[in-house]
Parts: C-alpha cells; sequence; structure tokens
C-alpha cells in the first residue's frame, strides 16, 4: 500500500513529518525484532525534500522484515470441532474446543500413572486430558472427560494430537481417490462427511 503526504497550500507552513518506528515483537525495540534497537526513518530534511540516506531498497526490506517476524511466529494452541461432542452429566454437547501443544513433561507425567502402567492404552486418555484447554463451556477438561467421550471423539482427538505435535498445523496431504489430484484438508474445524 502506498502513502503520499498531502501537499500544503500556498502560504502554508510545512507539516511535522515525525518519525516512522516498525516496532518488533514486544519487549524488542529492535529492526525486525533485533534486540536494543528500533527501525527508524530518520525526519525528512525539509518539506518535499526526500531523505538521500534511506533508500527504497532499505524501506523494502524493513517492511520485509517486520513481515517475516509476524510470520515467525510460533503457534501453541489449535483449535477443533468433535465429529459427535462430549455429553455432560446435563446432556450438554460439547463440539468446539482448543489443544495445546504437548510438552515432554505432559509425556512423561502420564507414564507415572497407574492406570497408564495397568493399561498402556490409557496413555492417550491422560495426555489429552492434559494438553486440551478449552472444550465447549467446561470448566476444566481432565482424564475423567476424555474416558467419556465417544470412540470417534477420542480417534479424532488422537489424530488431531500427532497432526500438531508431528507437523505443527492442522492440514493433511491427500488424494482425490477419482482423480488423484493431490490436496489439502484442514483436520481441526471438519465435521464428518464435510472436508
Amino acid at each position: 500500500m502506498r502513502r503520499t503526504a498531502a501537499r500544503p497550500s500556498a502560504g502554508a507552513a510545512p507539516a511535522d513529518t515525525g518519525t516512522a518506528v516498525a516496532a518488533g515483537p514486544a519487549g524488542h525495540g529492535g529492526p525486525a525484532g533485533e534486540p536494543g534497537g528500533s527501525a527508524t526513518a530518520p525526519p525528512a530534511t525539509g518539506a518535499g525534500t526526500p531523505d538521500a540516506s534511506r533508500t527504497a531498497p532499505d524501506v523494502l526490506r524493513t517492511a520485509s522484515d517486520v513481515l517475516r517476524t509476524a510470520s515467525d511466529v510460533l503457534r501453541t494452541e489449535f483449535s477443533f470441532h468433535l465429529p459427535r461432542g462430549y455429553v455432560d452429566e446435563q446432556g450438554t454437547v460439547h463440539r468446539d474446543g482448543v489443544m495445546r501443544l504437548s510438552t515432554a513433561r505432559d509425556e512423561l507425567i502420564p507414564l507415572r500413572d497407574l492406570r497408564v502402567q495397568e493399561n498402556p492404552a490409557y496413555l492417550s486418555v491422560v495426555l489429552l486430558g492434559r494438553v486440551i484447554t478449552r472444550l465447549g463451556t467446561l470448566t476444566s477438561v481432565h482424564d475423567g472427560v476424555v474416558e467419556n467421550m465417544f470412540a470417534s471423539d477420542l480417534a479424532f482427538l488422537q489424530d488431531f494430537y500427532r497432526q500438531i505435535n508431528a507437523e505443527g498445523h492442522t492440514r493433511a496431504a491427500v488424494r482425490c481417490p477419482h482423480c488423484s489430484e493431490p490436496f489439502e484438508v484442514e483436520l481441526g474445524g471438519s465435521r464428518l462427511g464435510e472436508s
């Protein structure tokens, strides 16, 4: 997008152009997120006189650095929509939720759980209870909630967990069975029968 300054009318005093600052991530003032400085445009040298020290490639480089910094932000939470939904004690169906990325601690602590030691298949239930941060209007999500989900929802969440922790996104590459054309589907928000 191109911005132009308004031309002063005849006899009007030149406007103060000020200083443009492109800030990096929160807590960093460097150009494109480098600590300890800021991408600051020097003030204009006079009305209508361009600053010779700042060239177009410098401006573009600063803008691309800011954009790159925004795209480098690590996404740690992913929304999902359960195929069937968890039904609570009052009969309310909860389908929309959020799962966070797993940490090493999330994967190690369940191994000390007696239920997991007696039945290793219970590992995914305990693990999912730790990484699901929100499900519908429930105040808390824990392994007791996960163990009462429908099998199709549990299978969906296991696949979703593997996808976000291995790939870092919720898209899966698939191929059309009819025309063999490759495409991607979003795993997080689809319902049964939709892509």
